[in-house]
């Protein structure tokens, strides 16, 4: 994914909605979100326009009905999300990103031993030519 994707809380929960299913209509998505979010069913229809205008989703036709799908996947929009993220807060500056997620005080000792060996797994071992 080229262009940087600023998406709203509700435009995550649509398309995590709709990488779990693969696809949904408007009613469906609806259905699924109004317990924990009491929208209007056009709320829902708007929101979805918007990501498809965007080149978000795309729709065919199923029984009548339009179904939508992303054409991201949910990786595409969270490197695009962090991407966003390290520029505006941090100026492009990754360390300093990466400084303040370790400095955070909701970090488990579980959470920054798997952060050691992510780091340790991606460095070239000693071996390994420079």
């Amino acid at each position: 994914m080229t262009e940087r994707q600023q998406l709203t809380e509700l435009q995550i929960a649509v398309l995590r909605l709709l990488w779990d299913r693969g696809e949904a209509s408007v009613a469906e998505i609806w259905e699924a979100l109004y317990a924990e979010r009491k929208l209007a069913q056009t709320t829902v229809a708007t929101i979805v326009a918007r990501l498809q205008r965007r080149g978000i989703l795309t729709r065919r036709t199923r029984d009548r009905q339009f179904v939508y799908k992303t054409l991201l996947t949910e990786a595409d929009v969270q490197h695009s999300m962090v991407s966003e993220l390290t520029e505006r807060l941090f100026a492009g500056d990754v360390t300093a990103l990466v400084s303040h997620l370790l400095s955070a005080r909701d970090m488990s000792p579980g959470d920054l031993a798997r952060v050691r060996e992510m780091i340790e797994s991606t460095e070239p071992s000693k071996g390994d030519a420079q």
